[in-house]
């Protein structure tokens, strides 16, 4: 099962309830909460929830265009968010008017 669920047991349990609880809530359909899941696992970097979550938005009946929006998409705002996070982390080193601005 993997070295946290065969060591902590409760902790297993613990996510399994979380899950449950957000299966419960979810206020979306299943093809955008799996494309939602494709893009957080893509950012993520988990292999293999990229290739589940692939499967289950195809299975939930996104098309490759949608797919590949979502994945477009994170991509996009990933490198967004990483220049303004580098630019922040810079912006102690740099004058005010040298830093890059993320506005």
């Amino acid at each position: 099962m993997g070295i946290l669920r065969d060591n902590l047991k409760a902790y297993g349990a613990a996510l399994d309830k979380v899950d449950e609880e957000l299966a419960s809530a979810c206020p979306f359909d299943k093809k955008t909460d799996e494309l939602f899941r494709f893009a957080l696992s893509i950012r993520g970097r988990s292999a293999p929830c990229v290739r589940k979550h692939f499967r289950g938005a195809r299975d939930a009946g996104a098309s490759d265009a949608e797919i590949a929006y979502a994945f477009a998409l994170t991509m996009r705002e990933s490198a967004g968010a990483d220049e303004c996070w580098t630019a922040g982390v810079l912006s102690e080193l740099l004058s005010a008017d040298d830093s890059a601005a993320c506005a």
